[in-house]
């Protein structure tokens, strides 16, 4: 927008006619004070200031406006009809002005500098949005960076961990194999085989985080017994944590198209996330039905729980929540990876919490979605 302050009505209208003919939006002012109120309010890209004026005279104005953080960026063009000796043309540039013109005004000429003006606005508006931009992507890289480094530093503690019990337990079973103490050599190997299944599951969630990044994590949809594969993983889950009861509500009664194995993988770890974040309790809620050819799967703890802002995040690739990092362990990529898996069934993940008193995970999707991954 363009605002010209000028005493004289007819110089106001006659150059806003001109200005509004050629499509530029146009405000008007008649005093130097009625134009600094005006700056107050709104933005302008030009202001074309009468340097005559009773009151405050254009290059009052004109300094005014440039204390203005709002308006320091504002070109203005001064108007002159009596002061056009150089001392009064240099004081015009010295008081904030980007160009001087003399009345009576060559519209033509005046026409042109808006335009000028116009373009240089735009050119720099771009080049500000540019920077922006650029500045929000070294920012983003940064953190990308910097969540990357922690990741490598998180899984290589991660996968140390359980291969050096896995060590341990071996050293510990020649020990006991050279003594031919049978028990003590099964004791050992049954806890070397826990171990190894972390290994084996820790490497797992990094190849199909590996394979979500490349474009190839692949699916085997077909139809399959959603109630069945959720009885079968409660009765896993119960007998590998026999202190914890999971109870399921509710049948789904109905044929699922998808990915069975994948999508017993976000189950499993709905499950074990609600386990392990569940200290001091011992019952889950797993919740299952079919509405309008949708199913829902929803699995409540009653455990630590989450805060408002942590929320938004929780599904995020790398996010571990800061509080329980060091109490629990994992590489903050099991929910990336079950959100992901729905997405791809065209469905969508959620979760309600409230902070120490538990969290709900559940999932959407389409029963019978046919279309290619």
């Amino acid at each position: 927008m363009i605002l010209i302050v000028d005493d004289t009505p007819e110089n106001l209208i006659s150059l806003k006619k001109v200005l509004e003919k050629h499509d530029f939006e146009v405000d008007t002012a008649s005093s130097g004070e009625e134009a600094l109120k005006k700056v107050l309010k709104n933005s302008y890209v030009l202001i074309i200031l009468d340097v005559q004026m009773p009151g405050m005279d254009g290059f009052e104005v004109a300094e005014a406006i440039s204390g203005y953080s709002k308006a320091k960026e504002t070109a203005i063009i001064f108007l002159s009809a009596a002061n056009t000796e150089f001392k009064f043309i240099a004081k015009g540039y010295s008081s904030g002005g980007l160009d001087y013109i003399t009345k009576p005004v060559d519209m033509n000429i005046l026409l042109l500098k808006v335009k000028t003006f116009y373009r240089i606005y735009e050119q720099n508006r771009k080049l500000n949005e540019m920077q922006k931009s650029l500045l929000e992507e070294i920012e983003f890289r940064k953190e990308a960076e910097r969540k990357k480094d922690e990741f490598i530093s998180i899984a290589s503690h991660e996968l140390k961990t359980p291969l050096t019990s896995v060590k341990g337990y071996v050293q510990l079973l020649e020990r006991s194999v050279n003594k031919g103490d049978t028990e003590t050599v099964k004791k050992h190997l049954d806890k070397a085989q826990i171990q190894l299944e972390k290994l084996n599951a820790l490497i797992a969630d990094l190849l199909d985080i590996s394979k979500i990044e490349s474009g190839k994590l692949k699916f085997n949809k077909q139809n399959f017994s959603i109630d069945c594969l959720l009885d079968n993983v409660i009765e896993v889950m119960n007998q590998s944590n026999p202190e914890f009861k999971i109870h399921k509500k509710g049948m789904a009664n109905s044929e699922i198209y998808g990915d069975e194995m994948r999508i017993e993988q976000v189950v499993v770890n709905f499950l074990t996330n609600a386990i392990k974040y569940s200290p001091g309790t011992s019952e889950i809620q797993l919740t299952v039905n079919v509405e309008n050819d949708e199913l829902y799967v929803a699995v409540k703890d009653s455990g630590i729980g989450m805060l408002p802002e942590q929320l938004d995040h929780v599904f995020d690739k790398f996010y571990r929540v800061e509080e329980t990092s060091q109490r629990f362990q994992g590489l903050g990529i099991g929910l990336y990876i079950s959100s992901e898996i729905i997405k791809r069934h065209g469905g969508r993940v959620g979760v309600n919490s409230v902070y120490k008193e538990g969290s709900e995970f559940y999932f959407f999707m389409p029963i019978n979605l046919k279309t290619e991954d």
